[in-house]
């Protein structure tokens, strides 16, 4: 009962963030991207709460539960991600003062590849968000009260209510509470763990060696680092949300900044949460791996801690939930709505983007409800918003040196975009970075044939 209190508290405090931010007037500065006026902390703590979701609690808690310590990897890459952001791109980003990623495409390049990416942003965030609700079922339903799909349904109806109430205002200003609430539950989880089960060393000896070793083990080696550093680590270099909290910061030398306290800090979260999942693979091994972390909250911990522990999870998944549905809801509201219809209002945008993102929600929370595992629904989605978005974005930075024409681009983010989705369907193993190939070959056969073509006329 403490702990479905804590929860109870929590769900009431965020709500309240939404209303309070609703209270300021409103522009679309304001809505999409909280005024361009963030802090480093602010940045810096939602950043943060973004990386800290679904994945990187229950399904990096799963990961650590069946192959040890090198699930940590899931979150590690992430850290190498934002170093390539931070030294590369992190300034140049917030100096171009968009709302979206799709608008900075369309300046890189042209409103075809815009559009193009926009959609396929919006239909591969929709797993991200489904990602998020399957989460926050898992870990609820492990209260003991009620069931998981009506946990999916009233978290997807708390989160889906503030972000309409308070834009982009209530996610950065929730976030900050979230990632202050992650922090504490996760790491004292995580000791209290290590007490529970006599320290690391006693724990290393209740299991296999090959649970600790360390960069690779037996069920993740080379290739399986390479599989998550392209298609995954990537997206912290190059990711609407990532992008979406560097246009909030007030300055270019805050954006730089904040990618490099979220890269640093990202470290000891990633080993703290993989380590409660090994320590659950010792005390609970007939469990399902994606259940260790909640199952460890309340078997493990006393009930104030195992509260505090449930609501930094659910704080860990609403934060990413949050994010990913602004990002969404944005994008096809400026990038595709406004493609078709420039001349809007302020008002009618913010309203038009208000419904969309009750409409993406409820799409996400039906999807949820269809698929299984939080990291299957995440690896979908970032596989194909992988293939098809990363190259272009990265190398329309350097366009005029490299000679890539927009046709190119727009191929990449097709082709690209549909070989990534194809390895999923096909199921078919490394096609995905094979989908990664396809999007760099676009790029440079399409590039030469367009400038040779020019020369000639």
């Amino acid at each position: 009962m403490t702990e479905l209190m804590i929860v109870v508290i929590y769900f009431m405090a965020v709500i309240a963030i939404g209303i309070v931010s609703r209270q300021r007037r409103w522009g679309l500065d304001d809505f999409f991207v909280s005024g361009r006026r963030c802090s480093a902390l602010f940045v810096t703590g939602s950043l943060l709460a973004t990386m800290i979701g679904g994945s990187a609690t229950i399904g990096m808690a799963g990961l650590g539960f069946t192959q040890g310590l090198t699930g940590a990897w899931w979150l590690l890459v992430g850290t190498i991600g934002l170093l390539f952001l931070g030294f590369f791109f992190a300034r140049k980003v917030r100096e171009y003062g968009l709302y979206t990623l799709p608008a900075l495409l369309g300046k890189q390049y042209d409103r075809r590849i815009s559009l193009a990416s926009s959609i396929l942003i919006v239909i591969a965030w929709l797993g991200v968000i489904a990602g998020q609700i399957i989460a926050a079922g898992k870990i609820l339903s492990a209260l003991g009260i009620g069931s998981a799909t009506l946990w999916m349904v009233l978290f997807s109806a708390t989160f889906i209510g503030y972000v309409i109430i308070g834009g982009q205002d209530a996610v950065i200003r929730t976030d900050l509470l979230q990632i202050i609430i992650i922090g504490l539950g996760i790491f004292a989880g995580a000791g209290l763990l290590l007490w529970h089960t006599g320290g690391l060393t006693a724990l290393q000896a209740s299991l296999p060696a090959d649970r600790f070793a360390f960069p690779f083990s037996s069920k993740f080696g080379p290739m399986e680092f390479a599989t998550y550093l392209f298609l995954v680590g990537s997206t912290y270099a190059v990711g609407p949300d990532m992008y979406s909290r560097l246009f909030c910061a007030r300055d270019a030398r805050t954006a730089k900044v904040s990618v490099f306290w979220a890269a640093v800090v990202l470290i000891p979260f990633a080993f703290a949460i993989t380590i409660i999942g090994v320590g659950a693979s010792s005390l609970f091994p007939t469990i399902q791996a994606e259940q260790a972390f909640p199952t460890v909250a309340r078997q493990v911990f006393p009930p104030l801690v195992g509260g505090l522990v449930i609501a930094a999870l659910v704080s860990a998944v609403m934060s990413s939930a949050d994010t990913t549905l602004m990002s969404a809801s944005t994008i096809l509201t400026t990038d595709i709505v406004k493609h078709f219809k420039p001349d809007l209002s302020d008002k009618r945008t913010i309203t038009i983007s208000r419904w969309s993102i009750l409409v993406l929600g409820i799409f996400s929370l039906l999807l949820a409800l269809v698929l299984k595992g939080v990291i299957s629904a995440l690896m979908f989605a970032s596989t194909i918003y992988t293939c098809g978005v990363i190259l272009p974005v990265i190398v329309g930075f350097y366009r005029k040196r490299l000679k890539v024409t927009a046709t190119a681009a727009l191929a990449a983010v097709i082709g690209g975009g549909a070989a990534g989705l194809a390895s999923k369907l096909l199921g078919i193993k490394y096609l995905d970075l094979g989908g990664l190939a396809v999007a760099a070959i676009l790029l440079v056969v399409v590039s030469i044939i367009e400038n040779r073509r020019r020369k000639l006329q």
